[in-house]
C-alpha cells in the first residue's frame, strides 16, 4: 500500500561542470523531472526541486589541462552555460547549487569526519598507477591505452568509449600517462574505504524485496551488483582538486567524486534553506525522488543509501529512482569527447522560441525502456505534424472563430448534441490515464494522453464545422465554440508540465490563469511571484501553506472573482470558461519549421563525421605506417654477396604507355647505361626522377615487361601503410659504388 506523504524533494543527478548539457542529459533526467514536479505542483503538492553542477572529479582537470587554465575557471564558466540552459528551457529548479561551494565542503567534510570518527571506513593499502615524469597518482582517467575488447586506440582506464566496455588500467593495452604520454608505474598508495559488504544485507531487504516497482533497469542492475557481492568502495582519491579528506595524513588526497556529489543535493538543501531543510531530509514524510541516468544507478541505489545509513541520524532513502536508458543522435551514439551531441545552449540560440519543441521532442523518444534515437527529420516532422498541425491548429482556429462571430466573446452553450457529449466525455478518461502515467514516471505515455485531448478538439472541431455552421445556425455555432474553449482550456492545464511556455502563450490568449501550485520557501524567503493588490496578472502560481487544497489556494488568489482561474482539479471540467468572458487576440502557438533549418543541422553532423572518419583514417595510416613485417628466412653470407647492389643515376624518365604504376627509366650504372622498368608511377613523377641517384641490384636476371627489356630492380623501402619510398645514399657517390 502507497504510503501518503506530506511533500516530495525531488533531486536531479548533478552534471559535470566540465562542458554543456546534451539532449541526452535533457531525455534521461532533466525533462522528466521537470514534468513530474510540474504536475505535482499543479496538484497543490508540497515539491522541493533540487540539483546543482557537479564541479570536483578528474574530467573537470582533464578539461582544465586541455584548456591551459585552473580547474576553477572550468566549473565557473560551465556552471553558468549549464544552469542558464536549463532556465532557457524551462527546467527552474528551486535551487541550482555547486560542489565548490563553501556551504558544501563543510557539510561534506562533517559527513566523511563523523563516519571517520564512528569507524565507518576501512583503510587500504594499494598499489596504483604513477606517472614518473609529472609524479603524481594517476586517476583512471588519466591513463590511455588500447581497449582490449575492441582493439581501439585511446581507451580511458575506466570505459572504452568506442565499444561502450567498462574497464581497469590494468587491462589496457601499452597504457600511458594522459599527463606526459609516460608509461605509468606502479607505487604504493593508501585510502579510505566505504565497506559496501557489510550493508549487503540491508540493501538486499530494502530494494529487491521492498522495492520490486522499480524500472526494471533499476531494480535488474542493483540485483547484479548485490548478487555479485559488494565489495569495500573507496571514498578518497590521490587528486589536486576537490574537497580535502579532513584528517591527519591525508595531505594530496580529496573525496572521491561519488563520495560527496550526492552530499551535494544536501548541501543544496540546507543553503536554500538552512532552518528547515531537516523536514526534506529527515522526516518520514518526505517523499525522496532521485532522477538520474542510467550510468548513475549504482550510486545512487547503493553507495549513497550505503553512506546514509552509515551516518544514520535519520535520513530518509529514496521511494524511487526512475532512471532512463541512453538517447542516440542520427543512430549513432552521443559523445562529447566527438562533438556528436545536440548542446542546449546551441539549441537555445538556433532555435528561439522552441523550448517546448525540444521539450517535447524528448518526451515523445524518450529512452525509459530501451536506448532510443533523436534525429532531425522526427524533430521536424513531431512540430510540423503534431504541435501544428493538431495541438496549434485546433486553438488557433477555435480563438479565431470566436472572434469573428462573438467579437471574442465565449459565446454561451446550448443543448449538447451527442457529439459535443461525445467529445467532452473523452478527456475526464484521459485525464484519468495521464495521472497514472505521470504517477508511475511513464512521461511518454503522458505526453500521448496529453496530445489525445488535443486530437480530441481538432477532430471535434473539423467535424462539426463550425465555420459552415455559422451560415445558418448562429446558436449552434456558438455552442460548438464554447465547446472548443472548454477543451483549448484544458489543454492550457494539461501541456502545464510537457510545453509551460505554450501553455503560458495559450492561458494569455484565453486570458486566464493557473493557481495552482505552493512555496514551501514562505517564511523563510521572499515568495517566487508577486501581484498588484486586487489584480490578477495571466499565468502565476499561487503561493499557499503546505496542505492546502485546491479550493482554498484558488480563493486566495489576488484576483479571486475577477478571473477566471484555473487548476488541475479542474481538469475535463465542462465549465471552465464561463460565457461572456472575453479572450485575448489569438495568436500562432508554434511555427513550423522549414527544411533549410534541418538542413542546416544535418550539414552540421555530416561535417563532424567527415572530420572524424578523415581523423580517424589518418590515424589508421600513421599506425600503418609503423607496422613492422616480421624477418624473412635466413640466408647465407655467399647468396648476400652474390648480389651486385650499386649507385646509379636516373638519366630520363617517362611513363609506359596504357599502364598506370609504370615508368620506363634510363640508368647510368657507372657500368653502362640500361633500361629499368619500375612500378613506382602512383608514387613520383617522371620529371621527379630524372637526376636522382638511387641503389639497384644489377645483376638481376632481365625481364621483359610490357615489350620492354628491364635490367636490374631499384632498390625501395615499403611501409605498413603501402608507401613506397628509395634508398638513397646519404650522400652523392660515383655511379656503380658498390653497396655490400
Amino acid at each position: 500500500m502507497e504510503k501518503n506523504y506530506k511533500r516530495t524533494l525531488v533531486t536531479c543527478a548533478l552534471p559535470y561542470a566540465n562542458g554543456p548539457v546534451h539532449i541526452g542529459h535533457l531525455a534521461g533526467v532533466y525533462v522528466p523531472a521537470d514534468i513530474y514536479v510540474r504536475y505535482l505542483r499543479m496538484k497543490g503538492e508540497d515539491v522541493l526541486y533540487v540539483c546543482g553542477s557537479d564541479e570536483h572529479g578528474v574530467p573537470i582537470t582533464i578539461k582544465a589541462r586541455q584548456q591551459g587554465c585552473t580547474p576553477q575557471d572550468i566549473v565557473d564558466r560551465y556552471h553558468k552555460i549549464i544552469k542558464d540552459s536549463f532556465s532557457g528551457l524551462g527546467i527552474n529548479f528551486d535551487i541550482y547549487g555547486r560542489t565548490s561551494s563553501e556551504v558544501h565542503e563543510k557539510n561534506s567534510s562533517e559527513f566523511f569526519r563523523k563516519l571517520y570518527d564512528e569507524g565507518k571506513f576501512i583503510t587500504r593499502e594499494s598499489e596504483q598507477y604513477y606517472d614518473p615524469e609529472a609524479k603524481t597518482f594517476l586517476a583512471d582517467r588519466y591513463i590511455v591505452g588500447t581497449c582490449p575488447k575492441c582493439g581501439a586506440e585511446g581507451a580511458y582506464g575506466d570505459q572504452c568509449e568506442k565499444c561502450g566496455s567498462t574497464l581497469s588500467p590494468e587491462e589496457l593495452i601499452n597504457p600511458k600517462s594522459k599527463l606526459s604520454g609516460a608509461e605509468p608505474v606502479k607505487k604504493k598508495t593508501t585510502h579510505w574505504y566505504l565497506p559496501l559488504n557489510n550493508y549487503e544485507g540491508w540493501l538486499s531487504d530494502w530494494i529487491l524485496k521492498g522495492h520490486k516497482e522499480w524500472r526494471s533497469n533499476v531494480y535488474g542492475q542493483c540485483k547484479s551488483w548485490i548478487d555479485g557481492g559488494l565489495q569495500p568502495r573507496a571514498v578518497s582519491r590521490d587528486l589536486d582538486w576537490g574537497v580535502p579528506v579532513p584528517v591527519e595524513g591525508a595531505e594530496g588526497k580529496v573525496f572521491y567524486v561519488w563520495f560527496d556529489a550526492p552530499i551535494g543535493y544536501i548541501s543544496n538543501t540546507q543553503e536554500l534553506l538552512p532552518q528547515s531543510w531537516e523536514k526534506w531530509w529527515k522526516s518520514e514524510d518526505t517523499k525522496l525522488v532521485h532522477f538520474i541516468g542510467k550510468d548513475n544507478i549504482v550510486f545512487h541505489c547503493i553507495v549513497f543509501p550505503s553512506m546514509l545509513k552509515a551516518y544514520g541520524d535519520g535520513y530518509i532513502l529514496p521511494d524511487n529512482v526512475p532512471s532512463n536508458e541512453f538517447l542516440n543522435l542520427e543512430g549513432d551514439k552521443i559523445s562529447t569527447s566527438r562533438n556528436w551531441a545536440v548542446w542546449a545552449h546551441e539549441y537555445l540560440e538556433q532555435f528561439p522560441g522552441k523550448e517546448d519543441v525540444l521539450r517535447y521532442v524528448l518526451t515523445a523518444n524518450a529512452p525509459e525502456t530501451k536506448d532510443n534515437d533523436f534525429s532531425w527529420k522526427d524533430f521536424q516532422t513531431r512540430n510540423n505534424s503534431e504541435l501544428v498541425a493538431i495541438f496549434g491548429n485546433f486553438v488557433n482556429r477555435a480563438i479565431v472563430l470566436t472572434h469573428k462571430y462573438f467579437e471574442g466573446k465565449v459565446p454561451a452553450a446550448g443543448e449538447l448534441q451527442d457529439i459535443d457529449r461525445a467529445a467532452l466525455a473523452e478527456i475526464p478518461a484521459l485525464r484519468a490515464s495521464l495521472e497514472k502515467t505521470l504517477e508511475g514516471y511513464h512521461f511518454r505515455e503522458a505526453l500521448k494522453d496529453a496530445m489525445g485531448i488535443a486530437r480530441v478538439g481538432n477532430k471535434y472541431i473539423s467535424d462539426t464545422e463550425p465555420w459552415k455552421v455559422a451560415k445558418t445556425d448562429m446558436e449552434r455555432t456558438a455552442t460548438i465554440l464554447n465547446v472548443c474553449l472548454q477543451i483549448c482550456a484544458d489543454l492550457a492545464i494539461v501541456f502545464e508540465p510537457f510545453t509551460p511556455f505554450a501553455a503560458e502563450k495559450l492561458r494569455k490568449m484565453l486570458d486566464v490563469c493557473l493557481c495552482a501550485g505552493v512555496d514551501h520557501r514562505k517564511g523563510e524567503r521572499e515568495t517566487v511571484n508577486t501581484f498588484k493588490a486586487g489584480e490578477c496578472a495571466a499565468l502565476h502560481t499561487v503561493s499557499a501553506p503546505a496542505g492546502a487544497d485546491v479550493a482554498a489556494m484558488s480563493a486566495s488568489c489576488p484576483g479571486a472573482g475577477k478571473c477566471v482561474c484555473l487548476s488541475w482539479d479542474k481538469l475535463g471540467r465542462e465549465d471552465l470558461i464561463p460565457a461572456g468572458h472575453q479572450l485575448a487576440a489569438a495568436e500562432l502557438l508554434f511555427a513550423k519549421i522549414e527544411d533549410e533549418a534541418i538542413d542546416a543541422q544535418l550539414q552540421r553532423l555530416a561535417t563532424i563525421k567527415a572530420e572524424r572518419e578523415a581523423a580517424a583514417a589518418a590515424a589508421a595510416a600513421e599506425e600503418a605506417a609503423k607496422k613492422i613485417e616480421p624477418q624473412k628466412a635466413e640466408v647465407t653470407f655467399e647468396q648476400f654477396d652474390a648480389m651486385d647492389i650499386r649507385t646509379a643515376t636516373v638519366l630520363a624518365a617517362e611513363r609506359v604507355p596504357k599502364t598506370d604504376k609504370l615508368l620506363k627509366l634510363s640508368i647510368d650504372t657507372g657500368i653502362d647505361q640500361r633500361t629499368i622498368v619500375s612500378g613506382i608511377a602512383e608514387y613520383y613523377t617522371p620529371e621527379e626522377m630524372v637526376g636522382k641517384q638511387i641503389c639497384i641490384l644489377a645483376n638481376l636476371a632481365p625481364r621483359t615487361i610490357r615489350g620492354i627489356e628491364s635490367k636490374g630492380m631499384i632498390l625501395m623501402a615499403r611501409q605498413g601503410d603501402g608507401k613506397m619510398r628509395f634508398i638513397t645514399p646519404q650522400e652523392a657517390l660515383v655511379n656503380g659504388a658498390q653497396i655490400g
